[in-house]
């Protein structure tokens, strides 16, 4: 969380806006490439996870439809005064608790190799951290493109990671009961992060217009999605 902090503050902090881009790619490449073939992997039943994976996808557009009514009726007038975007904050909020799950699911996944051996338990550990980096990049892209400050994208990315040591704890107590939940958890978390770039994101990347920037858009998430796919076949090499 910090490695990605520092690189989103400094090194990547003029590009914000562009790199939503690249938080597009990242999170496509993480719920097709990652989430969805490890929870497929694990699933007893097809049908039910795919009917999992469409209720997260209507229950993300049930909680997000919330935010934004709330968000009108409750405080429209300074909203609109202070020419904010409900949409973009509500996309933050959402990238939060979907990725809330999917640190769950590390911390389960964790959990389970170091029960297994210690040294797959560290070699897990690892892998993940070189996983999440590039992911909570794009995460804090999405947070601060929303309107949220550095401070409080830090303080809302640290409160979703702290979900990992839930998963870690009740896995390492209870994981026999839990293996079979795993996978519904995995299109949960896969589902947010569609809906998220299928439904907030790429249509405000359809905004901005040029052939600049639509070279630029293609080009990051492209490299998000590049990112995810060398990882993954990284890390399942060994």
């Amino acid at each position: 969380m910090l490695a990605a902090g520092v690189l989103t503050f400094t090194v990547l902090s003029a590009w914000v806006p562009r790199m939503v881009s690249y938080a597009v790619g990242a999170m496509l490449a993480v719920a097709f490439l990652h989430l969805l073939p490890e929870a497929f992997s694990q699933a007893g039943s097809v049908e039910g996870l795919f009917a999992a994976t469409l209720g997260g996808v209507l229950a993300f557009f049930l909680l997000e439809k919330a935010t934004l009514w709330r968000h009108r009726h409750g405080n429209g007038a300074a909203a609109h005064a202070g020419h904010e975007h409900p949409g973009r904050r509500s996309a933050g909020l959402l990238i939060v608790i979907g990725d809330g799950f999917h640190n769950f699911v590390d911390g389960v996944l964790i959990a389970a190799a170091f029960l297994t051996d210690t040294h797959l338990g560290i070699t897990a550990t690892l892998a993940i951290i070189a996983h999440e980096i590039p992911q909570e990049i794009g995460d804090f892209m999405v947070l601060l493109n929303s309107g949220y400050s550095r401070r409080t994208a830090l303080v809302l990315n640290v409160l979703s990671s702290l979900t990992s040591l839930a998963g870690g704890v009740l896995g390492f107590y209870a994981l026999e009961g839990m293996r079979s939940a795993t996978p519904y958890v995995l299109v949960v978390a896969a589902a947010s992060f569609i809906y998220i770039a299928v439904a907030d994101l790429i249509p405000d990347l359809h905004r901005a217009h040029g052939t600049r920037e639509t070279l630029w858009q293609i080009t990051l998430v492209a490299t998000g999605v590049a990112t995810m796919a060398v990882l993954r076949a990284a890390l399942h090499s060994h």
